[in-house]
């Protein structure tokens, strides 16, 4: 059975601060088989990788083919049914606009000094994307992944996705194509992570990893980064609602249950002002678990993460949300905008009780890619930027030189860094009438 708090409660401040701390990222410690992989991809490259995935999924490389032909991508897009493909072609169209208003401008601008200052972005060369082939396969996360990296500029997006069986999801073959994925590659794992970031005889090297995977994928990117940039490392996916007792109550439940069902250790919270709509939610979850074809793994998900906090009045979530830092925040209230001025941490707001979480995982625009376990404390959703990097520029010339020069020579002399302030004052003195 979920968690039941009130905020009125004696005990509520060590219960809810328990649960703000609380870890669900997985507890398998991966980071020496994971350097170890690594390792061996460095040493061997392409041998390595192909050992690793006949081990790990069962496919030969060489015999099957490393690389899935554009002809098989075209072909699932072919393949598609013409409502499935107008939803996806709709999705690729507002993650794209969504997108476009996310490009940075380059700045130029000469102060009074005379000098010439500004900010020039361009994007990566490469960007690899990364999707999974387990519990589920995702044409949307490939979408939200690869259309933000075309935004940016970058030339070359290459996909790695474990195939075992050799046999390849063909709705993520066709979101690949459609989206605008350049190469794709049947390997997965911490292997295809090493690969892409190393870079092996055939697979390229990139500048930039992101997308979702397991815990080996997770901390493969994280022993990785500095040698290759990473969109974030991601754990277990949440959401937490807001109501004030005006919602419908089976609204409420298929929004909780809809984080649920991603993973046993995703969860789901309610912040509700009501004890009654609390009552009437928690008996909604029971019943749509009934049905749900995703029971299983929805049910064990509530039933050790969920839920259901009630307070005395909105006021008091604000400080909850803050602390919790959710990846996606549902404001289901009269007044959504008030609350969400408010805040301050938050993956994903979605306001109005119209504007359910689901809308937002697959074609509403924003990106779904979101930071997990309170780290939009400090980080934020994927973006166009994440595939840019941002290159400043100088142009002194003699009279900004001039104006700002003895400045900084001064404060090289007292750093004790003389050949610095040479470099200034060589420059003055050649200068002098």
């Amino acid at each position: 059975m979920p968690q039941r708090l009130d905020s009125r409660d004696p005990g509520f401040a060590a219960a809810f601060a328990a649960l703000v701390d609380a870890r669900r990222d997985s507890d398998a410690d991966v980071s020496a088989d994971v350097a170890a992989i690594i390792a061996d991809v460095r040493a061997r490259g392409d041998a390595a990788v192909a050992e690793l995935t006949a081990r790990f999924d069962a496919l030969d490389l060489d015999a099957a083919g490393w690389e899935i032909p554009l002809a098989e991508l075209d072909a699932a897009v072919a393949g598609l049914t013409p409502d499935l493909r107008a939803a996806l072609d709709l999705a690729a169209t507002r993650i794209r606009d969504f997108h476009l208003r996310q490009r940075p401008t380059d700045n130029d601008a000469t102060d009074a000094a005379g000098v010439r200052t500004g900010v020039r972005w361009s994007a990566v060369e490469a960007a690899g994307l990364y999707v999974p082939g387990g519990r589920a396969a995702y044409p949307s996360s490939v979408l939200m992944n690869a259309i933000p990296a075309v935004v940016a500029g970058v030339e070359r997006l290459v996909m790695v996705t474990p195939t075992p069986g050799g046999t390849a999801n063909p709705l993520v073959l066709a979101a690949a194509r459609l989206a605008g994925v350049t190469r794709v590659f049947r390997i997965g794992g911490a292997q295809a992570v090493a690969a892409l970031a190393l870079g092996t005889g055939r697979v390229p090297r990139v500048d930039v990893i992101t997308g979702p995977g397991n815990a080996w994928v997770a901390e493969a990117k994280r022993q990785l980064y500095g040698i290759v940039g990473i969109d974030m490392i991601a754990g277990p996916s949440e959401v937490v609602i807001v109501s004030d007792g005006g919602s419908n109550p089976d609204w409420i439940a298929a929004d909780l249950l809809a984080q649920a069902e991603h993973d046993p250790v995703a969860q789901s919270i309610l912040l509700t002002t009501s004890a009654a709509e609390a009552d009437a939610v928690a008996a909604a979850v029971a019943r749509q678990l009934e049905t749900l074809p995703t029971a299983k793994v929805a049910r064990q998900s509530w039933d050790d993460f969920g839920v259901i906090v009630t307070l005395p009045d909105l006021d008091a979530a604000l400080p909850l949300l803050d602390a919790l830092a959710a990846e996606h925040v549902e404001l289901m209230i009269d007044d959504p905008q008030a609350l969400f001025t408010r805040m301050r941490h938050a993956g994903s707001v979605f306001l109005g009780r119209h504007t359910p979480e689901a809308a937002g995982d697959y074609l509403a625009g924003p990106n779904h890619v979101l930071p997990t376990g309170r780290r939009a404390r400090f980080a934020s959703g994927l973006s166009v930027v994440d595939f840019m990097k941002r290159t400043t520029f100088l142009d002194c010339g003699p009279q900004g030189l001039a104006a700002i020069g003895p400045a900084g020579a001064a404060i090289a002399d007292v750093e004790g860094l003389a050949a610095h302030a040479a470099s200034i004052r060589l420059r003055l003195e050649a200068n002098l009438p």
